[in-house]
């Protein structure tokens, strides 16, 4: 992330190697061990630990993807989806989440690219009223193992804390 003279702005420039292809080991069924704060922006230590399935595949001729995840969160069920958007002019991925908490896709998408294995996409946002940054985090340096975490930072991205994580193993399909 390049911060640009704006304050609210942020100049996103995509890495050399970005491409249409970036998200193509995610392709699959995955099983998911998730790792959450349960208190966000608190300094908080106390997590909670879920399991998930993830599936994706290709959309609009392979410039786009679609995933589903679902999980049981406290016993009660949750699905959310992903739509990521590949630009082919500007390099950059777009990724839109909703969940069946609030129902709404996302009005901010984060934005970003892969670089040496990692991708990293961020956005501006809103959480308990308070403005932060959102950064995505996509590990794919182990393509079967792959992992992805997000983060929320309150001091424009100089720091950030790490509160989601999600450790990905590919489902064997019969």
């Amino acid at each position: 992330m390049t911060q640009t003279s704006t304050a609210k702005s942020m100049e996103i420039k995509p890495s050399q190697s970005s491409s249409p292809d970036d998200f193509d080991f995610l392709q699959g069924i995955w099983n998911v061990k998730n790792r959450k704060l349960k208190v966000r922006l608190a300094n908080s230590d106390d997590w909670a630990e879920f399991d998930a399935v993830l599936d994706m595949r290709k959309t609009l001729n392979g410039i786009g993807n679609f995933e589903t995840f679902e999980a049981d969160i406290d016993g009660k069920p949750f699905a959310g989806e992903a739509v990521r958007v590949f630009n082919p002019k500007t390099r950059l991925w777009s990724i839109y989440w909703a969940d069946s908490n609030c129902g709404v896709l996302d009005q901010n998408p984060v934005v970003g690219s892969f670089e040496n294995g990692v991708g990293k996409f961020y956005a501006r946002d809103t959480f308990n009223g308070q403005e932060i940054v959102v950064l995505y985090q996509w590990d794919k340096t182990d393509p079967d193992h792959p992992i992805w975490s997000q983060a929320f930072s309150t001091d424009e991205g100089r720091t950030f804390e790490w509160n989601w994580y999600m450790h990905l193993s590919r489902r064997n399909v019969q």
